[in-house]
């Protein structure tokens, strides 16, 4: 993979680079400190993966997402922030991102996200997907008789410890399984709420109000 770092602060660079430059699979091909530099550096290397900050000095990091992924849409992006808003992950999302990590996320997380979005899933960071679930379970309480419909009794656990923040580590040790069987039923109840993809999710976060549609 061929990665494009976005950060106006070297010393995350530094350490993003020192991270990911171990890993077999990943080469950093480049880094940049402002949106515009990002977006000239991104026609120029053409990179798989792009880890974009939001917060940049110049514009930010959605604007210049959108306009790398009009010129480029095939490369990925990723945002990595300080934020952990859910609004300023969706407004990532529109722009056409594929997903966000907290800078204060653990390497082995920030690593994951980068091999999933590359393989062209939706990167949902742990707190947002608690959020997701836990509107989920109001309807269900509100009477949406279909909220549960598909879900088998074993993806029902795991959906209500997501709700109550508990990690997937958290989750596997609870219920005596294995991580990677976490990963799979999180990724199984995503898709059959229907926000397994990064399309969907934008849908909802319209709905919610959470980004406006341009007239």
């Amino acid at each position: 993979m061929r990665l494009l770092l976005v950060d106006d602060h070297a010393i995350v660079r530094a350490g993003l680079r020192m991270l990911l430059e171990s890993q077999a699979d990943m080469e950093i091909v480049g880094e940049c400190d402002s949106g515009q530099e990002a977006i000239r550096r991104a026609l120029e290397l053409k990179p798989d993966v792009i880890l974009m900050d939001i917060a940049l000095p110049d514009i930010p990091g959605y604007e210049a997402t959108r306009a790398i992924k009009k010129a480029l849409p095939h490369v990925t992006i990723l945002a990595l922030t300080m934020h952990e808003s859910d609004e300023y992950f969706f407004e990532m999302l529109n722009a056409g991102a594929s997903g966000y990590v907290p800078k204060k996320a653990a390497p082995t997380e920030l690593v994951n996200a980068i091999r999933v979005v590359h393989a062209g899933g939706v990167y949902l960071y742990p707190s947002l997907a608690k959020t997701l679930v836990k509107d989920y379970l109001t309807r269900a309480e509100q009477g949406d008789d279909k909220a549960f419909d598909g879900l088998t009794e074993r993806e029902r656990e795991v959906l209500t410890l997501i709700a109550d923040g508990l990690s997937n580590q958290e989750v596997a040790d609870k219920l005596v399984i294995s991580v990677k069987t976490v990963e799979r039923h999180r990724a199984n109840i995503l898709a059959k709420l229907g926000l397994h993809s990064r399309t969907e999710l934008v849908k909802y976060a319209i709905r919610k109000g959470l980004i406006q549609v341009e007239g």
